[in-house]
């Protein structure tokens, strides 16, 4: 062969390895992903005697799993949607190069932010109904930002400050930064607006601040005294829930002003307070609070309690946005899932099980199927 023509063999040969060695490094060559067609719900109702039919572990884990049909799980590099019947993966998006920093799902999408470099850098949007992706944007989050959402807002929130994000349209709404010598201590968002719990150096009490949650303007601050006591946001859908050692002040949404305090058990021996599942949802016009065992249904304008009994976890509350003429939530106890009026707790039927539901978790229904959601494993009843 022509000495000129080895020579073009062996550039080609380079090339080649080269475009080979860089593919492999890549994101292409790390990522993994599927899609699939949209689900549908199955008509019906729960059974009365269900039984675990799957689970599956999760973590982080986000605080809304069930979207468009599908049950969302997450791990350390990436997330999934489940069939609700079966626990079997619909679609997956996973990068082996990537951590996934947190995840969350509105409006039809389901957001992950993962980290490729010192900080959480890139935040992916997929259609949750097929796995598809919806868009892409760099981001410079913390390593320790927390996802949460509502109808129409993503939050995405760090002990230095908050972001919200459209979450059909990924365009930044709006930061907030505490002024300086303060740092946020919890931070929530719900149908109220965009609650911020602050601590300033100097200042005996805490700062509760809500903010709207498309405009970001302050909306009212309320100072409130904890004295030793260890204090948290509980939720900020239809009422401003703020657990203080062991009572639960009730916040207008409107004006910040105490409309009820509830008395809660002691912590059991060895319960961190800063780390205690606290959970909260809205339904029609009720704030749904779970705390220390008892779920209390909180009317909105009063804050007082219509009604409240002994739970493993927060009930069903629906979706966001169009739960306006529900009258019953289904409530996990022990032994069983029991359909209750909303307007008084009255028992209109159950689903008994002879599985353990473990504290703290959160319940949706699709169908015949329940799901019930934990910090670390997703389960489906059937």
């Amino acid at each position: 062969m022509h000495a000129r023509n080895w020579v073009w063999t062996a550039v080609t040969l380079v090339v080649a390895a080269v475009a080979v060695l860089l593919w492999r490094t890549s994101d292409a060559a790390a990522t993994s992903s599927t899609t699939a067609s949209a689900a549908t719900v199955p008509d019906g109702a729960p059974a009365a005697e269900v039984s675990r039919a799957w689970s599956s572990p999760t973590g982080p884990a986000p605080r809304r799993v069930v979207v468009s049909g599908r049950v969302l799980v997450t791990d350390e590099h990436g997330l999934a949607m489940l069939d609700p019947s079966t626990g079997q993966e619909a679609w997956h998006y996973s990068r082996s190069n990537a951590t996934l920093c947190d995840a969350t799902a509105t409006n039809g999408v389901v957001i992950a932010v993962f980290r490729t470099t010192s900080r959480c850098n890139e935040a992916v949007g997929f259609t949750a109904a097929t796995g598809v992706r919806a868009w892409y944007r760099s981001v410079r989050f913390r390593t320790d930002v927390d996802l949460a959402s509502t109808d129409q807002i993503l939050l995405a929130s760090s002990p230095t400050g908050i972001v919200t994000i459209d979450p059909t349209g990924n365009n930044t709404r709006w930061r907030y930064a505490p002024s300086s010598g303060c740092r946020i201590v919890d931070s929530d968002v719900g149908s109220s607006g965009v609650v911020v719990l602050q601590r300033c150096s100097g200042a005996q009490a805490l700062q509760v601040r809500l903010l709207d949650g498309f405009g970001g303007d302050i909306i009212w601050t309320r100072e409130v005294d904890t004295g030793q006591d260890t204090a948290r946001l509980a939720g900020s859908d239809r009422l401003v829930d703020v657990v203080i050692g062991d009572r639960v002040q009730v916040l207008s949404p409107t004006d910040g002003s105490l409309l009820t305090e509830l008395a809660l058990p002691a912590l059991a021996a060895g319960q961190d307070v800063r780390s205690e599942p606290l959970q909260q949802g809205g339904i029609g016009d009720v704030a749904l609070l779970w705390a220390r065992g008892t779920v209390y249904a909180l009317d909105q304008t009063t804050g007082r309690p219509r009604w409240s009994l002994p739970a493993q976890g927060l009930p069903s509350v629906g979706d966001t946005g169009k739960d306006a003429v529900a009258t019953t939530v289904t409530v996990p106890e022990v032994g069983a899932f029991v359909q209750r009026a909303l307007a008084d707790g009255t028992e209109a039927s159950r689903a008994t099980t002879t599985d353990t539901l473990p504290a703290g978790g959160r319940t949706s229904v699709l169908g015949p199927v329940l799901i019930y959601a934990t910090d670390d494993e997703v389960s489906g009843y059937r």
